[in-house]
Order: structure tokens, then C-alpha cells, then sequence
């Protein structure tokens, strides 16, 4: 379909190798993510796309070290919106230890903790996410849950699942309680009403802006906005800390916003 002239263009930022000085105005959602944030190219692109006297509005949950820095030196501009539509705080994260979950899933259990907070999920007829740090946990980890909680319908995704689509609609059409998954499901899907687990969230493999995005999966809905965000751990390492210090950070701006309506 060629270009024509609108007020309004919606594209991928790939299509704005394609403009020069043409958009008064620019918004990036998600800028942090794939493959805006690994690209120059890409960066370079939405600088020429917009006219010299106009602006570019960068969107993100989780913005990057570079970006804070532009920040602090004030390069870059910042406003916050602490609060989703329904105006509650963000959950926040709970930690568990469980040092020895790698060893306790070979011989196909799992942390006692992670198993009586599953179990409190179903009895509440909450669904929730389970997160894995890497492909090769997923089938020992879906043992482990078949022989300790029978008759529950899940299954596993990543991203090389050729049914990962079927089985996000399955998710999305309740015929599973939960989701076995990789970092796949981190951003993009919403599932309402969930909880959000994470085994193994000190791994290398999540970043900060990894776990604040997982943690954001759980309490998007208005019907509720308070699902549990539990983070198993061998260790403290500073990924989680630093999650949840982000976290904890914007509901301290969240209740001041909060306290701000409850006086106009």
C-alpha cells in the first residue's frame, strides 16, 4: 500500500528508514524491547522521520541505563504514569529461597513454597503464569507439576513452540489453569485476573527490565488489580533487587498520585 498523507501514520519503526523530516510529532512505544533498543539504525531512523522543531515521545515500563542517564542529565525529559487505568498500585514482588529447586526438579518435585502457592492459586480459582529461565526447564518443571498437581490442565511455550499462538488462546480461553513458560510471555500478552510466578528469577538470563515486566503480567484487570508476583530464588542477586526496588519505586509516585485525586 504507497503513502499517501494522513494526520495519523501507524507503522513499524522499520518503515522510517523510509521518511525524512516528515512527522511533526513521533511515539515509540515499548523502546526498550526488540528491535528498537539493539538497533542505531533504527535510533538514527526516528530522528530523521520527524521535522527539526518537532518531538519524539519515547513509551516504556522499563527504560534503559542510556535513557536514565539522558535523564539525570537532563537530555531527556521524563513523566510518569505510576497508575494503570484502574488507578490501583502495582503488585508487588515476593521472595522466596529456594536453593535447591534445580536439584529438587530432577528428582520431580518442586520447592514447598512454589507448591502451596500454586495450590492456594487453584483454591482461589486464580490462573496464573509459571516462568522458567530456560527452554530445557520446561518438561522436568511440567513433571514435577503433573505428579504434584494431578489434574490440572497446562502446558508449556517458548518461543520456537510452533503451537505457542494455539496455546496463548488457550490461556486466553480458560482451557488451562496455567502456563509453563520462558520469557516469551514477558510483554505483549495480557491474560486478566492472573498470578505470576517465576522460578529461578536470580538467572543470568533475566535482566531487571525482564522481571519488571513479568511482574507487570499480574494485576491488569479492574476485577483484579492485586494478583500475587512471587519470585523464587537461590540466591538474592541484584536483578531482583533492583526489580523490585523499580517496582516499589513507582508505587511510592503511584500513592502520591493517588493522594493528589482523593483531595480535588
Amino acid at each position: 500500500m504507497p503513502y499517501h498523507y494522513a494526520q495519523l501514520t501507524i507503522c513499524t519503526t522499520h518503515q522510517l528508514l523510509r521518511f525524512y523530516h516528515a512527522f511533526d510529532n513521533l511515539i515509540i512505544d515499548e523502546v526498550d524491547a526488540f528491535p528498537f533498543a539493539a538497533s542505531p539504525a533504527l535510533f538514527f531512523a526516528s530522528r530523521q522521520a520527524v521535522k527539526k522543531n518537532g518531538g519524539i515521545l519515547y513509551l516504556t515500563a522499563t527504560p534503559s541505563t542510556g535513557m536514565i542517564k539522558q535523564v539525570r542529565r537532563q537530555q531527556l525529559a521524563v513523566t510518569y504514569l505510576p497508575l494503570r487505568y484502574h488507578g490501583a498500585l502495582l503488585p508487588i514482588i515476593h521472595r522466596y529461597l529456594a536453593p535447591r529447586w534445580r536439584h529438587q526438579v530432577k528428582k520431580g518435585t518442586l520447592p514447598a513454597s512454589l507448591l502451596r502457592r500454586m495450590r492456594l492459586a487453584v483454591a482461589n480459582k486464580h490462573r496464573f503464569l509459571l516462568f522458567v529461565s530456560h527452554v530445557d526447564d520446561l518438561a522436568p518443571v511440567a513433571a514435577a507439576c503433573r505428579r504434584s498437581l494431578t489434574g490440572l490442565k497446562f502446558t508449556t511455550v517458548h518461543a520456537s513452540d510452533p503451537h505457542r499462538l494455539s496455546k496463548v488462546q488457550g490461556m486466553r480461553d480458560h482451557l488451562y489453569t496455567f502456563l509453563i513458560t520462558t520469557s516469551i510471555l514477558e510483554r505483549g500478552v495480557t491474560f486478566p485476573e492472573i498470578d505470576v510466578l517465576v522460578l529461578g528469577a536470580d538467572d543470568e538470563i533475566f535482566s531487571t527490565a525482564a522481571l519488571v515486566q513479568i511482574a507487570g503480567r499480574a494485576g491488569r484487570s479492574a476485577k483484579r488489580p492485586t494478583g500475587h508476583v512471587g519470585f523464587w530464588v537461590s540466591a538474592h542477586r541484584k536483578n531482583v533487587q533492583q526489580a523490585v526496588r523499580q517496582i516499589n519505586s513507582m508505587n511510592r509516585k503511584g500513592r502520591d498520585c493517588q493522594s493528589e485525586v482523593s483531595h480535588l
